[in-house]
């Protein structure tokens, strides 16, 4: 059977994607050539607002329009969250949860030509689903989901709804999967998960992100450890000096803020305020000098106020993020915050968020400025037209004149910056 898949949202559908690539390669199946019909069109779907469920349903309509006669399948966030909807355009409906029965009935739709469905009550999940750890073919930087689930409920967000709970990959799981990839000879692994700050409050002894973190490193001693979106509140001095004491710890790490605003921030229902988060801002530059910090910033919720929005671009500004990704509001239906009253305008939304963005590509080019004259360990991944392209432990991706790259890691002193990367030359 030949096969394409379509990812939508988060690293954890990047993730789940490539464990599927893997589930169906170990069936006998491989991916359609580009331009070749497929037999079967899959499309890994994001829910975390409207939008993000509209593009999965056209993602969807192309997908069927291109390869006529093939089956058409569909998982993740979306279909657990409109389960009627998926069924009214797909032949397989499955939700966001047992990847191994959605691909064992993605194969006896294509050979039975039946319609399944399998959405199950996210609540009701007890243990997190172990899957084939790794990258799609070709990548040099592995992923490793180490939780699942959420239990913050933020007004904004729906995806405890479509994930439930949170499971936990054991520690030693965790450990024995690293040192499988870094001997696959990986040279980065990224820990990810809907929400690793709460990683272990489900396991025996409540382990935390550090304790699995520092059990990674010390199971992959040859491969950088990579961290994905974290919450603020997990990031405490004790945090900080366990993960500072890992040689293979990339500096960089990723805070999820969403406002600047301690008023928009209680609305959004989060567990911390301003203070707290540039105190922990402040902790990981005194641990981690040099290191990239980056956020994410949601522009307009309901009943931001021109103040509040001013507190937020002033905050941003005091943090000095290396980089932002920056959002316009989007109402969400069955979220507490798509009743809250002070709707904004797409209109306001849209110019807060243009605004935003400035600034934060003002802060990424000082941050950039700064690292030129350095010399940073990357890992190349990409070549073409004469170039390598890789990221350093910061993230920041870095150019270098040359070929043969690809999959190595090499000193590069950074010579400029251009645009939103570094340029360098190998050492």
């Amino acid at each position: 059977m030949k096969y394409i898949i379509n990812t939508l949202g988060c690293k954890v559908n990047q993730y789940e994607s490539q464990a599927m690539e893997a589930l169906l390669a170990g069936r006998g199946h491989s991916p359609a050539a580009p331009g070749e019909r497929a037999d079967c069109v899959i499309v890994n779907t994001c829910a975390v607002t409207a939008e993000s469920s509209r593009k999965s349903r056209q993602a969807l309509r192309r997908l069927i329009a291109e390869n006529p006669g093939a089956v058409s399948a569909v998982c993740g966030c979306w279909p657990q969250t409109d389960a009627e909807g998926a069924r009214a355009l797909a032949d397989v409906v499955w939700g966001s949860a047992d990847r191994r029965g959605f691909v064992a009935a993605v194969e006896r739709a294509a050979s039975e030509r039946v319609k399944l469905f399998g959405v199950d009550e996210p609540f009701k999940r007890r243990a997190i689903e172990d899957l084939p750890a790794g990258a799609y073919e070709g990548h040099a930087r592995a992923w490793l989901k180490i939780e699942d689930g959420c239990a913050n409920f933020c007004s904004y967000c729906i995806i405890p709804y479509s994930r439930g709970g949170v499971r936990s990959l054991p520690v030693e799981r965790a450990a024995a999967l690293a040192a499988s990839l870094a001997g696959e000879g990986y040279k980065e692994i990224v820990l990810t998960g809907i929400e690793i700050a709460s990683y272990g409050r489900d396991l025996p002894g409540k382990p935390g992100l550090d304790d699995v973190v520092c059990a990674v490193a010390q199971a992959a001693p040859g491969a950088r450890i990579r961290l994905g979106s974290i919450e603020p509140t997990v990031v405490t001095e004790e945090f900080c000096e366990r993960l500072a004491a890992l040689p293979g710890l990339c500096p960089h790490f990723h805070l999820s803020m969403q406002s600047g605003s301690d008023g928009v921030l209680s609305r959004m229902r989060r567990k911390y305020g301003t203070a707290e988060f540039y105190a922990v801002c402040e902790r990981l530059r005194r641990r981690f000098p040099g290191c990239a910090l980056t956020t994410d910033l949601i522009t307009g919720f309901p009943g931001e106020s021109e103040e509040e929005f001013a507190e937020t671009l002033a905050f941003i500004r005091r943090c000095g993020f290396a980089a932002m990704h920056v959002f316009p509001y989007s109402r969400r239906p069955g979220t507490a915050a798509d009743k809250l009253p002070g709707q904004l305008t797409h209109a306001v939304k849209n110019a807060r968020a243009r605004a935003a963005h400035a600034v934060a590509l003002e802060m990424q080019r000082e941050y950039l400025s700064g690292c030129v004259g350095s010399v940073q360990s990357v890992l190349f991944e990409t070549e073409s037209d004469g170039r390598c392209r890789g990221h350093a432990p910061n993230y920041t991706e870095v150019c270098v004149e040359g070929s043969g790259l690809r999959g190595l890691v090499k000193n590069v002193k950074i010579l400029a910056a251009s645009g939103e990367m570094l340029v360098g030359a190998v050492v």
